[in-house]
């Protein structure tokens, strides 16, 4: 390499030492500036949070279409093994009573055998016998007349004993023919016995065949129900977890727009006590009427207002458009009138969404409608020294102590708080919601037990 080429490199490096750092320096001040750019307005985090919730319940909707499915498949998978199991405990019955059969029929065969065995012997001795009397009839008849009657000393007994060795003869050939028969008949019973006998092993392989065959099913929809349950549980970890993400969403959008996060049961319990001191409505009611209202505090609306003509508004968030968010005539100026004092954008804060019947526009954790909130807010006031705030939790608590204690829930019997609550809930004690105030006594029950236990008392 020579000198002048190794001075030029040296005077690159140099100009590379000078013009590198500020290159550096622009590329990090561009990166940070793309980053900075980058951060989402409150607005485009809650649009995001919004599109991906969307998708979320579109997930779990068709998880839960899964589930259904698959299940409906595993108690079909379920009825076909316990069929199967039937059939096969029907199989055994049906072999193990053909064994029984065989085993009867062989010791019959073995009678059967035995039988004309000792048939055999007794045609060999009745033929051994009967070739004796033929014998002698032979040498008889060999004689000539006069030698028989000679040899006789008279002449009936010669023709008595030709008469008797006749009549043996006869006998004799009865007696072979008879047994002839009884083996014969005795080799048709066997042959009818092996016949049934080999009927019925051909019967039981048929269903020891048919019982393999059962119990292969068997085996193979087992190993489809394993695998249907690994989808079953898959997919319900699936919801499980889009349900989890879901909530997060819904809470990250409800902190958006501004709603308080809910407090534990125990600090709920101890703005219950506090209130208690100031309004004498027993704890374990009040927590009971705002878990029915609200589940103290989790579920303080899904809805804004849009217009405030009509009182109609959207979902809070989907932006689906809803009626009857808020009553016009009664609730909308309150409303507005509320949310100027606390400083709140009025079509941004959250209010709760109509039922089937009636309107929505229930404030906070008490679920306060704003007309009624006004008779109250002054009350709640007094006491804390502030304005009172239908979506703080402590402000809500007592504001609906106050209304429960002004319809008798301050006597803590149970058919006073029975009373305030079907009163805090329709404006009357009309029997028709009488399931809300029976609800709400129940749920006071259970948690004056827990308040009991949770204090050890």
């Amino acid at each position: 390499m020579s000198h002048r080429f190794q001075k030029i490199i040296f005077l690159l490096v140099i100009f590379a030492a000078f013009l590198l750092p500020p290159f550096f320096v622009f590329a990090q001040e561009t990166a940070t500036s793309t980053e900075e750019g980058s951060q989402a307005t409150p607005q485009e985090e809650r649009q995001a949070l919004e599109d991906e919730l969307k998708q979320l319940e579109e997930q779990i909707a068709q998880y839960d279409e899964d589930i259904t499915k698959t299940a409906q498949q595993k108690n079909t998978l379920q009825n076909q093994i316990s069929l199967l199991t039937k059939k096969i405990s029907q199989l055994n019955l049906q072999i193990s009573q053909s064994n029984v059969m065989i085993k009867d029929l062989s010791l019959q065969i073995n009678d059967t055998e035995g039988s004309i065995d000792q048939t055999n012997l007794k045609i060999l001795d009745s033929r051994s016998k009967l070739s004796s009397i033929l014998q002698i009839i032979y040498e008889e008849d060999q004689k000539s007349l006069v030698e028989m009657l000679l040899s006789e000393k008279e002449l009936s007994d010669f023709f008595d004993n030709l008469m008797a060795l006749e009549a043996l003869n006869a006998k004799s050939q009865e007696f072979l023919q008879d047994i002839k028969n009884l083996k014969s008949s005795l080799e048709i019973q066997k042959q009818s016995l092996d016949q049934n006998k080999s009927d019925l092993e051909s019967v039981v392989k048929l269903k020891a065949l048919q019982k393999q065959e059962s119990e292969t099913t068997k085996k193979e929809q087992n190993s489809y129900l394993k695998l249907t349950e690994t989808q079953y549980q898959a997919s319900l970890q699936k919801k499980t977890e889009a349900e989890k993400r879901a909530a997060e969403i819904r809470a990250r959008i409800f902190e958006l727009i501004g709603v308080p996060e809910a407090p534990t049961f125990g600090e709920a319990l101890d703005i219950a006590k506090y209130v208690e001191s100031v309004t004498g409505v027993r704890p374990a009611f009040l927590l009971a009427v705002l878990t029915q209202e609200s589940n103290i505090g989790k579920n303080v609306g899904q809805c804004f207002l849009k217009d405030p003509k009509t009182g109609d508004g959207v979902v809070a968030y989907n932006g689906k458009e809803v009626s009857r968010v808020m009553k016009p005539s009664r609730d909308v100026g309150p409303f507005l009138t509320i949310t100027q004092e606390l400083g709140r954008d009025p079509y941004n804060t959250p209010v709760s969404c109509p039922m089937s019947y009636g309107y929505g526009g229930a404030m906070g954790p008490a679920q306060f409608i704003p007309s009624t909130w006004m008779l109250y807010k002054d009350k709640a006031a007094g006491i804390t020294g502030k304005a009172a705030d239908p979506w703080n939790i402590k402000d809500a608590f007592l504001a609906a102590a106050l209304y429960l204690a002004d319809y008798g829930a301050t006597k803590q019997t149970y058919n006073a708080e029975w009373k305030a609550a079907m009163i805090y809930f329709s404006g009357s004690t009309n029997t028709a919601y009488r399931f809300y105030g029976d609800s709400v006594m129940k749920i006071t029950a259970q948690y004056e037990s827990d308040i009991k236990e949770l204090e050890g008392t």
